[in-house]
């Protein structure tokens, strides 16, 4: 018996293929019974249902529908990274280095999305009245009118995942991601906690 107990967990439920975690989760017990490349898919099969691919899985539909329903409103220029942005830029204005501190982004980054989403007319870029040589990010009208249709398709997709899950489960989700992400309860309680 290893140090782990007798951990035993099935990756894959089908009668045919069974394969079992033993003691240690890196030790794969495979019937002898199968072909290799069974064998090895089934052996992989941590990398296809982990927390990571089902998160990002996910996360890659519900952002998609959320672009696609953002396309619906007349808004199809913005793409995800500049949701990035103007996920982390306050209504009042945000200097560059706090956004790029936000998304986790070096400045140049931030500054080329800033660029971007200056271009399409959704943010401007002005000097900060406490110290001029510092730049602030506010939102154009366009924008907050962007912003307005983002927050519209958000809570349409947000509708439509608890309409697939259900409600309760949707809230659960919510709540549980939530707490693992370590969610503050406001955009600024994250600066001044650095």
């Amino acid at each position: 018996m290893s140090s782990f107990g007798t951990t035993a967990g099935l990756i894959d439920n089908s009668p045919a293929m069974s394969v079992i975690y033993l003691g240690c989760l890196n030790t794969l017990s495979v019937p002898k019974n199968i072909s290799p490349s069974r064998a090895r898919r089934a052996s992989d099969a941590w990398r296809m249902h982990n927390a990571g691919r089902v998160l990002g899985n996910a996360l890659t539909r519900f952002e998609a529908r959320v672009l696609d329903l953002m396309v619906q409103a007349g808004h199809g220029q913005t793409r995800l990274p500049h949701i990035n942005l103007t996920r982390h830029l306050d209504l009042k204005g945000t200097r560059i280095t706090v956004l790029a501190q936000r998304a986790n982004m070096t400045n140049a980054a931030m500054t080329e999305l800033i660029d971007q989403c200056e271009s399409l007319g959704l943010v401007v870029r002005m000097a900060d009245p406490s110290d001029k040589r510092v730049r602030i990010v506010n939102f154009t009208e366009a924008g907050r009118l962007w912003l307005a249709a983002f927050s519209k398709a958000l809570k349409k997709a947000e509708r439509e995942l608890m309409d697939e899950i259900g409600d309760d489960a949707a809230a659960a989700l919510f709540d549980a991601l939530a707490r693992y992400a370590g969610v503050v309860a406001s955009i600024g309680a994250q600066d001044s906690a650095n």
